[in-house]
């Protein structure tokens, strides 16, 4: 099983909150995931995340989306894979 770190969507309609999570890359956008890695709120640009378990799930080989790399580099996780 492939492990990816992407975004899913949640809130109302036009009024959109992302949890950063960690699924099997074969399942749908808003499926079943693993672990919820952190947030995101587009409209006040709050980004919460737990660095321990996105650092784990790295270390572990789970790729990750742009969106979600670009958020990660600005909380400052680390992106290594070692």
């Amino acid at each position: 099983m492939a492990v990816t770190l992407r975004m899913s969507r949640f809130g109302r309609k036009k009024q959109p909150f992302y949890r950063i999570v960690a699924t099997d890359e074969r399942s749908s956008r808003d499926g079943k995931y693993l672990e919820i890695v952190g947030t995101y709120d587009p409209f006040t640009k709050d980004v919460t995340v737990k660095k321990e378990s996105a650092e784990k799930w790295i270390k572990k080989g789970a790729k990750y989306s742009a969106t979600v790399k670009s958020l990660f580099v600005k909380q400052g996780v680390s992106l290594a894979t070692k």
